[in-house]
């Protein structure tokens, strides 16, 4: 017997072995994406109009954000959020496994009635660094921090959301575009689900809801499901937002983990995703800075504790939320700037961030 031969066999066994498990083991990475805009599919799309207003960060830099121009008005534009709750259900071997938003959480809520009454929705003091924001929604504080020096002389001016929480659909994936994952970021158990996929059933579903049009965003609320790209071992998207013709619409996921913090955990996917939609509704390229289209929650979503996917906490009735902090205008190489306090972040991270380095003018790209 070749001595040398078998341990040569047996070495590269094990290296098969292990390539072969390197590649098949699912190795999650939290993150956002944007798809980009479809061309209107339906041929009967409802009339409507997005308010919207353009602006200038610096030379030729320009941008399209959600609500009136707060250095020209002063007043309240309100967006109706319709939330369309989606039960995902997946089969393996032969079990069937569904992910339902109505799941009860540890205040007895369901996580609908939980995002319903969120810092999303509901009124919260926002005082950063010393600065009153105001009592108001999370996105709106926001967006009046953005464009604090305007907002200082234009007290009334807000962009509001009006949540309606549309019926709960049921989906069941095919097993080529879903699975279950166990123990992803400190949750039990998950769904993976192609976001290609998803987003096609979303795109077919939208021209059947009579309510949706232009003027309103549809946001698609999944339960302890990750999205992923090109195969269920590139995981794993908490939410991304696009549009179809000039439909915008967003999709977001609700984590509950077993202890700690999770990626996407409560309403902090939607904090993300609706931020990125108020100051980049169109994801078509009109929004162009130094740094790219104005992606304002990618920049922060990879930092490190103790804030961990850039997390900040509020309690509201008893409830601890998690919302995700965002780059501001300042980031993005506004000139001269509006923001409050010369932030790079709405919670005013200006130093090092943890896992990213030191925050500066596109220091993490968008």
């Amino acid at each position: 017997m070749n001595r040398g031969f078998s341990l040569s066999l047996f070495s590269a066994l094990i290296v098969l072995t292990c390539a072969t498990f390197a590649r098949d083991q699912r190795i999650p990475e939290p993150r956002f994406v944007t798809l980009p805009p479809h061309g209107n599919i339906n041929a009967n799309a409802p009339a409507g109009v997005l308010t919207t207003w353009t602006g200038t960060l610096e030379g030729s830099d320009k941008f399209v954000m959600v609500g009136t121009d707060p250095s020209k008005t002063n007043t309240t534009t309100t967006i109706t959020v319709y939330i369309i709750p989606v039960n995902i259900c997946v089969t393996v071997s032969g079990t069937k496994t569904c992910f339902n938003p109505k799941t009860k959480q540890s205040n007895g809520a369901t996580a609908i009635t939980n995002v319903v009454n969120s810092p999303i929705f509901q009124n919260q003091d926002y005082n950063i660094g010393g600065t009153d924001i105001g009592n108001t929604q999370y996105e709106d504080a926001f967006q009046r921090s953005n464009f604090w020096t305007d907002v200082m002389t234009n007290t009334n001016y807000h962009v509001r959301l009006k949540q309606v929480v549309l019926p709960e659909v049921t989906l069941n994936v095919p097993p080529a575009d879903g699975t279950t994952g166990n123990n992803y970021f400190g949750v039990p158990e998950v769904a993976l689900v192609d976001i290609n996929y998803l987003d096609n059933q979303i795109n077919l579903g939208l021209p059947k809801l009579k309510q949706v049009n232009p003027s309103n965003i549809p946001v698609i609320m999944t339960y302890n499901t990750y999205l992923t790209e090109g195969g269920f071992n590139n995981c794993c998207i908490g939410g991304y937002h696009s549009a179809t013709g000039n439909q915008t619409y967003a999709q977001f996921t609700y984590t509950t983990p077993a202890s700690g913090t999770s990626f996407s955990q409560d309403v902090s996917a939607l904090s993300h995703e609706l931020g990125e939609w108020m100051d980049d509704p169109l994801t078509n390229g009109g929004n162009n800075s130094p740094c790219g289209i104005l992606e304002v929650g990618d920049p922060i979503e990879g930092e490190q504790s103790p804030h961990l996917y850039g997390t900040y906490t509020y309690t509201l009735n008893g409830y601890t939320y998690h919302v995700q902090d965002l780059a501001t205008v300042k980031y993005f190489g506004q000139s001269p700037v509006t923001v409050n306090n010369n932030n790079f972040t709405f919670q005013g991270q200006n130093g090092v961030l943890p896992g990213l380095g030191q925050i500066s003018e596109c220091s993490f790209g968008s």
